[in-house]
């Protein structure tokens, strides 16, 4: 019993440190969890999933697997489809038929399977799995249009693959019973028609129930993950490999209905998505059987150097052709299509059904689809982000930051950031307050940034810091606590006193509010005050020979350090709970009082 609960923590270690290393250091973090669990499982024969789990694993990966889909599909809003000018129905409707046969033919041809295992292999070769394009995404700069349609199409063909698998085994096994392609495509179309009405219908029902308080606050995240868990096996029993399906719809028609009640699950459902992405991968390449792996051919090497550079370009251009997607996006999308655990999961499924039918070359599939998983991991999540960069597909180069609230303090902030090459946008409700940032050629935004159309014409993922400078301290707490499951609590500041007695009623609690700017936590009606008395900005260089405390030290009385910009580009902001520590390289903006400002700009002027 131990040793098993010492497993479990192992398993949840090596996932969540992979990621923590991935975070670090920029690598891909399904690599590394690939890695760990090699390392762990067949290398060092410490983890064996199959003796852990025993009958167990098939329906914890399943489950676990459904459970990802329908948090992918959580995220897919036809708002944003609408972006893609058509790519991701083109990608579905002829991307699937023409990649699922010319996966057969490479199959067939290159990596020398049998017709039957060569096309039911090839059906599930179509998914690209959203268990590795999301953490990819996440961790690279891809720009907006061909982030949304890599999303889109790792989740909706990943039960579309699973579908043509099963499609293609239930023509084998009736072939010999007088079974025809029309009856089994019959029957499938219609399992699948009834398994995505089962998801709808399930939508639809915790659409009605969580609005009009019939579940508790908090019993929304159990009974929502039980629905799921229900739809996907109710679906299952339907026809088998539906359950996917079905939890995709249910989670795409939630995401459309707008439900208020769904924002407070969000993050307990991305937490559990992340729990189960590396504890996935760490079990998966745990169960690596060396014995198997030594079965691998030269010619398989062959077939997926076709799978990368001809079988998925060529999917990919001639279902985009004569679209509006710009060359360097279908480019980009041509080359990334790494696939994950559906694809091990499903071909170890049908390898042990294939060799029940007498299909030899059934048990191969295991050898193909790790080697599949192995070299698009690889080669797609190293080379994502320079491929981007080389053909112009990334959004923002470097992170900024975003103000909200148009002052005259805010708009000097974003001056001196703007001479110190950060990029820098404002947000501002009013047209009015604006103008000034905008005759300043500073980059605004004018709308309300807690609107959801703001989702559709702001991209957050250019931001690394958000500061709330409204005169208006309630409301830039409500930003702040907004923006702070996205951008991290560490990332969002605000104008405000962070030493307010937290007995005062009128004192709005520190965990429903960004961190305070400055050490000591001037609040708004301050900053005005040292505005109107002619406050400035001052920026001090890190050396070898001027560090930290001479830069402290030269402060003048009533000055404060603001924030530090790191060599790399990296902003961290001095706070009431963050003191940061510069580096050689590192500059120091500080808020000093006026004849001392001017006196180091004349100082400024003369060293230069």
């Amino acid at each position: 019993m131990e040793h098993s609960a010492l497993l479990f923590a192992l398993i949840g270690a090596l996932g969540i440190g992979a990621q923590w290393i991935a975070w670090r250091t920029g690598w891909p973090a399904i690599a590394l969890m690939l890695v760990a669990g090699v390392i762990a499982g067949p290398v060092a024969g410490i983890l064996h999933p199959h003796e852990l789990f025993g009958e167990l694993l098939e329906p914890i990966v399943s489950v676990a697997v459904a459970l990802i889909l329908f948090e992918g599909g959580l995220s897919l809003n036809f708002r944003e489809l609408r972006r893609t000018d058509g790519a991701v129905t083109r990608l579905v409707v002829l991307g699937v038929p023409i990649g699922w046969a010319l996966g057969a033919v490479a199959c067939f041809y290159v990596a020398g399977l049998v017709w039957p295992v060569a096309i039911l292999f090839a059906g599930i070769l179509v998914v690209t799995g959203p268990t590795v394009v999301l953490p990819l995404l996440r961790q690279s700069s891809v720009a907006a249009r061909p982030r949304a349609i890599l999303k889109w199409e790792a989740i909706v063909n990943d039960p579309i693959g699973a579908l043509c698998a099963v499609a293609t085994f239930e023509y084998l096994r009736r072939v010999g019973e007088g079974g025809t392609i029309l009856a089994v495509a019959g029957s499938l179309i219609g399992a699948s028609l009834v398994a995505g009405l089962v998801g709808w219908a399930a939508a639809r029902a915790i659409g009605w129930a969580l609005p009009r308080g019939y579940v508790p606050e908090y019993l929304k995240a159990p009974v929502l993950l039980v629905a799921v868990i229900g739809v996907f096996v109710l679906s299952n029993m339907v026809q088998q490999e539906t359950g996917l399906l079905a939890v995709t719809v249910m989670g795409i028609a939630l995401a459309n209905m707008r439900l208020d009640s769904l924002r407070d699950i969000h993050p307990f459902k991305e937490n559990i998505t992340v729990l189960l992405i590396s504890g996935l991968f760490v079990i998966l390449s745990a169960s690596l059987d060396l014995a198997v792996l030594q079965r691998f051919e030269w010619r398989f090497l062959a077939f997926l150097l076709v799978l990368l550079f001809l079988v998925r370009p060529l999917t990919v251009l001639s279902s985009l052709a004569f679209t509006r997607v710009p060359w360097n996006e279908r480019l980009l999308i041509a080359w990334i299509a790494p696939r994950g655990i559906v694809l091990v999961a499903i071909s170890g499924l049908f390898a042990l059904r294939l060799d029940r039918l007498g299909y030899g070359d059934g048990s191969i599939l295991v050898t193909l689809s790790f080697a599949v998983v192995v070299a698009t991991i690889v080669a797609h999540g190293f080379s994502i982000k320079p491929v981007a960069r080389l053909l112009k597909v990334t959004g923002a180069v470097e992170q900024g930051l975003l103000i909200v609230g148009s002052t005259p303090w805010s708009r000097a902030l974003a001056e001196q950031l703007r001479q110190l090459s950060v990029p820098v946008t404002i947000c501002d409700t009013s047209w009015q307050r604006l103008t000034p940032a905008r005759q300043a050629g500073l980059a605004t935004y004018h709308g309300e940034i807690l609107s959801e159309a703001t989702e559709d014409r702001l991209d957050m993922s250019e931001f690394q810091v958000l500061v709330a400078t409204t005169d208006n301290e309630a409301y830039n707490a409500l930003v702040c606590n907004e923006f702070a499951p996205e951008l991290g609590r560490d990332n969002v500041y605000q104008l405000g006193s962070g030493a307010e007695d937290e007995e005062d009623e009128r004192a709005i609690p520190a965990s429903l509010r960004g961190r305070a700017l400055f050490a000591n936590g001037h609040g708004v009606e301050e900053i005005v005050e040292r505005e109107r008395r002619g406050w400035t900005f001052r920026k001090t260089k890190i050396t070898e020979l001027f560090g930290f405390e001479q830069a402290r030290a030269e402060l003048p009385e009533g000055g404060d350090m603001l924030l530090l910009l790191k060599a790399g580009g990296g902003l961290r902001f001095f706070s009431h709970a963050r003191r940061p520590i510069p580096q050689p390289g590192d500059t120091i903006l500080s808020y000093v009082p006026p004849a001392t400002g001017r006196a180091r700009r004349v100082k400024e002027e003369v060293a230069s």
